[in-house]
């Protein structure tokens, strides 16, 4: 590991999750900054979320607490949830994603192949909503208190021994499988989408891995500022710039 990657270890691994969902073309350059460089300041909410669409008080709590231990407040950024993440997950859980448009959903559901997505008869709403109550009984159940009482180590060793080694069922669901497949990836998209879908308030990733934003017209800049940090990343540009 390199001296930069040892000081700013959230930083490099935001970097490896845009590279692989295709958002690192001018992000890599970020690497090449000086160690010493000023963290950027940090931008707090202008003003208070809107009401959640999908989620009820308990789930909203679940998912704030959750969000906040998977992306806790440091010299980088806020926590998650003042970072936008558990307005993402909401709208996406609310909108056609989360109903299922698209989806072929009356059966028969057989065991398939991971690459070929979730076999159940549940919408991407009722898989998150039913894995978000699982989770939270077997919290209650193994810790004797609920998911969004616990303190972040407790929460963060929840997520590890609990859910991700795939301890609990319930109803045939896998609480690995849940969070692999509709929680996670909710995570990253609600980190490194446009500003104007809920998530990554005020651009704060995308300032984090040096990237620019709208327009995509970047592709002389990836070859003039190749090795070095871009000018325009300090100030990206959301679709709401243009509109």
């Amino acid at each position: 590991m390199t001296e930069q990657e040892n000081g700013n270890p959230r930083r490099t691994f935001l970097i490896q999750v845009a590279k692989a969902a295709g958002a690192g073309s001018l992000a890599a350059v970020v690497a090449n900054e000086t160690v010493a460089a000023p963290a950027p300041s940090i931008e707090q909410p202008s003003a208070s979320p809107a009401p959640y669409e999908s989620l009820s008080p308990d789930e909203a709590s679940f998912v704030e607490a959750l969000v906040n231990v998977m992306c806790p407040a440091d010299e980088h950024s806020p926590n998650g949830v003042d970072c936008g993440l558990a307005t993402y997950i909401d709208r996406q859980l609310a909108g056609p994603y989360g109903k299922g448009a698209g989806r072929y959903q009356r059966g028969p559901f057989r065991s398939g192949k991971p690459e070929l997505g979730l076999q159940l008869p549940l919408t991407p709403e009722e898989f998150c909503k039913a894995g978000i109550a699982a989770a939270d009984a077997a919290c209650v159940e193994g810790r004797g208190k609920a998911f969004a009482a616990l303190t972040p180590a407790e929460a963060d060793a929840f997520i590890k021994t609990t859910i991700l080694e795939d301890h609990v069922k319930s109803d045939g669901i896998s609480l690995a499988q849940w969070f692999n497949e509709v929680v996670y990836p909710l995570f990253v998209e609600a980190c490194f989408a446009d500003p104007m879908y809920g998530g990554n308030r005020n651009a704060v990733f995308w300032r984090m891995i040096g990237y620019p934003g709208l327009p995509a017209t970047h592709t002389l800049d990836m070859t003039r500022y190749r090795g070095k940090p871009y000018p325009g990343a300090k100030n990206p540009k959301s679709i709401a710039d243009f509109t």
